[in-house]
């Protein structure tokens, strides 16, 4: 009879609890599971690593699995085309997150690393040294690739990281942190060190946002909205990656064969980017010889031009642009032209409309290239290369946790230097305050 009573308790739904009570839960274990983490060697977090990208290729069918029924949630409609090309996840895409641990395995550990140390005259040595930052809160939208690489480079630069994804990738991502961190517990990281937020509810966002008692620093990855509930409630310090909205602007003494790949590149190679050109300029000059070539190129990769009035009479396919097209992140196979009619222009029209993320300039003048070097205020500024160049691993840093597009702290890719701080030692033998 006794047995016969406890089945349907056995079997409730437990109760949630407030959502409150449940972030605080999670970031004080995160918090305590820093100290352990900040020392453990670098031996044992790259057995770590290696496990968590191992794990993830063999768990490909089941992250697949959990991927199907967020992007059946999401829906098809065009509309959303480039949001769930960011969503979607593949067996390449997987292959590409367990590859991205692996090369963070064999980057240099920051941690320990002491770029100088001095004497002063009273014989004290100072100096100082990299140290973890502590809990980082990482929220994010749509890439659940954002999952693998934060753990990685978290737990190499040994911080530990409080993931909160976007509901449209729930499945995804609790498949895919559910992997890393129990593969990484059985390396030897303590629990706690990489902790998921696994309730989608709106809420958890501006809770988590309050809890500078247990976190040390917010990075956002994600559009206008969140930066706007980020600047709102946040009481914990933020670096922003904020929206791409990225510039190629082709000299009049650009090669053309060079403009034309760099552009196309910028563009289609991966549109959903947020390194992903938006708006190309063009030197009055060498328009009408260059552009009708390079748009058909643009056109044949499916993208859709809008164009200046100038642009128009040069481009049967181009669409008018209206002014909300110039400074717009399309994230999708569009893109904004302009004629200008000089470099000044450009750099005008640069200042007025970029998101201060990633431009570029094709040119074969050196100083042309060194005063856009210069003068363009951008995390990454790139002479005669494809924006979509400006990541962490194509930068020789590893995964990334992100671009920062903040001025404090870290500006550009985030890689592991760029996710830990500084602390001052000093070594003396008895030096007193006169």
């Amino acid at each position: 009879m006794k047995t016969e009573l406890q089945k349907p308790e056995e079997h409730a739904e437990p109760e949630l609890k407030p959502i409150p009570e449940y972030v605080e839960e999670l970031v004080a274990k995160a918090k305590r599971a820093s100290g352990k983490l900040a020392v453990l060697s670098t031996a044992v977090k790259n057995q770590a690593l290696f496990a968590m990208a191992e794990a993830l290729e063999a768990k490909t069918d089941q992250l697949l699995a959990a991927n199907e029924q967020d992007l059946d949630a999401f829906g098809s409609a065009p509309a959303k085309k480039a949001m769930a090309d960011r969503l979607r996840l593949t067996e390449k895409r997987i292959g590409e997150m367990a590859a991205g641990i692996r090369e963070v395995a064999k980057l240099p550990d920051p941690l320990g690393m002491t770029p100088a140390m001095w004497t002063r005259p009273n014989g004290m040595q100072v100096g100082r040294v990299r140290v973890p930052i502590g809990v980082i809160g990482i929220i994010y939208e749509s890439r659940p690739n954002v999952t693998a690489d934060s753990a990685a480079l978290c737990l190499k630069s040994g911080n530990v990281c409080v993931l909160r994804g976007g509901s449209e990738a729930i499945h995804s991502n609790t498949a895919i942190a559910a992997i890393l961190s129990d593969s990484a517990e059985k390396s030897g990281v303590p629990a706690g060190a990489i902790t998921f937020v696994g309730r989608p509810a709106r809420e958890v966002v501006s809770v988590l946002l309050k809890q500078d008692r247990f976190i040390d620093l917010i990075i956002p990855r994600g559009g206008e909205s969140l930066m706007k509930l980020i600047a709102e409630h946040a009481t914990i310090p933020v670096v922003k990656h904020d929206a791409g909205v990225c510039h190629v602007y082709v000299d009049v003494t650009a090669d053309p064969a060079m403009a034309e790949s760099i552009c196309v590149n910028a563009k289609a190679q991966r549109p959903s980017t947020c390194n992903a050109m938006e708006t190309l300029l063009i030197h009055q000059t060498i328009a009408r010889t260059l552009l009708p070539k390079l748009a058909a190129s643009l056109v044949a990769a499916k993208v859709e031009i809008r164009g200046c009035p100038k642009t128009c009479q040069l481009i049967s396919e181009a669409k008018p642009a209206s002014e909300q097209d110039y400074g717009k992140e399309f994230l999708d196979l569009i893109l904004a032209v302009k004629i200008v009619k000089n470099m000044d222009e450009a750099l005008e029209h640069i200042a007025q409309y970029g998101s201060r993320h990633t431009e570029a300039i094709v040119t074969s003048d050196y100083g042309r290239s060194m005063r856009f070097l210069k003068e363009v205020d951008a995390s990454a500024v790139l002479v005669n290369a494809s924006t979509r160049l400006n990541d962490g691993y194509q930068f020789g840093l590893g995964a990334e946790i992100g671009i920062s597009t903040s001025r404090i702290h870290a500006r550009g890719p985030m890689g592991l230097e760029e996710l830990t701080c500084f602390k001052f030692i000093v070594l003396g033998s008895g030096q007193l305050r006169e």
